[in-house]
């Protein structure tokens, strides 16, 4: 399968989220969404990134953005992250690896030599339409939430 690139349609999905529910693209038509795709909760790196989006997301909420934080953990896990860093960002658990695969961010790995399959830290801008308008390949955390947050608002629909 190719790799989504811009342009393309965003692969619908429905996730059990933390709390409780579910959470799906095409319930988010019409407004901007951005996906971030990450590996593991409570293991450093992702938990940076989710408190980083966290504290922006009252910005991407005025902004008219909804903001899903995606990985392969449970809901369990999810809903232990969240109560623990006091997340506020949906938490979408992937544990059939369903999205991560249709976005193309399960990929090989590696670390200290060993090869492992894993998410590969991906963020993904999605238009009021459904189509991707950007994607942040091999995402490094630091400053990474305000340079999504400034894309989003240029695509706002007020």
């Amino acid at each position: 399968m190719a790799p989504l690139r811009p342009g393309d349609p965003a692969p619908d999905f429905e996730l059990a989220r933390d709390g409780g529910g579910s959470i799906s693209l095409s319930a988010l038509r019409g407004k901007p969404v951005v996906l971030f795709f990450y590996p593991k909760d409570d293991t450093k790196t992702c938990t940076v990134e989710a408190i980083s989006f966290s504290s922006l997301s009252e910005e991407f909420t005025s902004a008219g953005v909804a903001l899903i934080g995606i990985s392969p953990d449970s809901v369990k896990s999810h809903d232990r992250f969240a109560k623990k860093h006091d997340l506020s960002v949906a938490l979408g658990a992937d544990e059939d690896k369903t999205v991560v695969n249709a976005y193309g961010v399960w990929a090989e790995k590696s670390m200290y030599g060993r090869k492992y399959m894993g998410v590969e830290r991906t963020t993904f801008l999605i238009d009021p339409d459904g189509i991707v308008n950007r994607i942040w390949e091999k995402v490094k955390v630091a400053g990474h939430t305000e340079e999504v947050l400034a894309a989003a608002k240029t695509l706002r629909t007020d």
